[in-house]
């Protein structure tokens, strides 16, 4: 136990915060692309926003060189998380048991398939606590995904200092 308690201290020092320019950027960008995928949605669109979405943006426009912020992992690891998720509460049902297996995974075929995306791991608890049909991994998932992968790389490159995506 004092093993884990001196490895939990951590020891390292805490990293810098980011430079006004580098936050005020990401800001904008999350902003324009959250909303236009809200937009879209309210002008009769089928739904785009996922709540991870939030969460894929900040790595997206504040880490775009990350392996979890290319194309392949927002695009995959969203729509392999999703259909995790469906394929579960299709099977099973909503529980707390299949709530943690669905997450399981969507984690472990992520990692398999070499799409990890953090953000993506909540997929599998919004499918069961909102109980869609298969639909919901083609909209918002799918869509919702690629739109913000071509809104990353129209963003982002717009900025001098900046290259994106890494790969596909």
């Amino acid at each position: 136990m004092r093993r884990i308690i001196n490895k939990a201290k951590g020891g390292h020092p805490v990293p810098p915060g980011s430079k006004w320019p580098h936050a005020l950027s990401t800001a904008a960008a999350s902003f324009i692309s959250i909303g236009l995928l809200a937009w879209l949605s309210e002008q009769g669109w089928h739904p785009l926003v996922l709540g991870s979405f939030g969460s894929s943006c900040v790595l997206l426009f504040g880490y775009p060189d990350s392996p979890f912020s290319q194309p392949r992992h927002i695009v995959l690891g969203h729509t392999l998380s999703t259909l995790m998720g469906l394929a579960v509460l299709m099977t099973v049902g909503a529980h707390w048991w299949s709530m943690a297996l669905a997450v399981a995974l969507s984690i472990m075929v992520m990692m398999k398939l070499g799409t990890m995306h953090p953000p993506a791991g909540s997929n599998p608890l919004i499918v069961m606590m909102l109980k869609p049909g298969w639909v919901f991994a083609l909209t918002p998932t799918l869509v919702g995904a690629v739109l913000l992968v071509v809104l990353g790389v129209l963003l982002i490159n717009l900025q001098p200092d900046k290259h994106y995506p890494r790969y596909w």
